[in-house]
């Protein structure tokens, strides 16, 4: 069965804002926040996600491309332990293209650089400003996405998922970046808010925008 890459215009803003809190406020595995209750890789309401992505502070002047992609030879295609994934990373004018052929699933979670910025390198600690999409493994679907608002966020990487930290600690700014996650990684409990299941692997394609220790 093919799940194919949900377009960017598909409107799912209170959904990516719950989710985005959640990303931020979950915690992480660092030390400032032993596993909780609930973690996911994105924002909500209530810290949840990346430990809860904090979509309340964007960087100023920024924003993230709300055109869709155009596809094309993909930068990144992974066969998981079930299903695959294909990965075209975000432009200045386009949001990144994402198609998932599932269900895909990982075993142990992969980043791949799509293409490398020429910024300061991001420590592990850092506040970070980001676009980003987050797609679930399982069905293809989209549950987040800072494109499709044409924001971005900003948080810390010591309140994000564990998937979404390994995925840009030690990253350059301005660079373009995918991770396949676990469900460990990301949100071993669920996040029903998402749609998203226990055990769901879970992939991001991701632009670093800018970072401040």
């Amino acid at each position: 069965m093919n799940f194919s890459r949900v377009s960017s215009s598909v409107a799912l803003t209170a959904c990516a804002a719950s989710l985005a809190v959640a990303l931020t406020a979950c915690g992480s595995d660092e030390k400032p926040a032993a596993a909780t209750t609930t973690q996911a890789p994105l924002v909500t309401t209530t810290p949840s996600p990346v430990t809860a992505l904090d979509n309340s502070t964007t960087a100023a002047a920024r924003t993230c491309p709300t055109a869709e992609g155009q596809g094309g030879s993909p930068e990144w295609t992974l066969n998981g332990a079930t299903g695959s994934v294909a990965v075209t990373g975000s432009t200045d004018t386009a949001a990144p293209v994402v198609t998932v052929k599932g269900p895909f699933s990982v075993n142990q979670t992969q980043v791949q650089t799509l293409k490398a910025g020429t910024g300061p390198v991001v420590p592990e600690t850092a506040t970070v400003s980001v676009c980003y999409a987050g797609f679930n493994g399982r069905d293809g679907s989209k549950f987040d996405s800072a494109y499709d608002r044409g924001a971005p966020a900003t948080f810390s990487l010591l309140r994000v998922v564990p998937g979404f930290q390994k995925a840009i600690a030690g990253q350059k700014v301005g660079s373009t970046v995918a991770v396949a996650m676990t469900s460990a990684d990301g949100y071993p409990d669920g996040q029903p808010s998402a749609g998203i299941e226990k055990g769901d692997s879970l992939v991001f394609a991701i632009k670093i925008l800018d970072v401040s220790n």
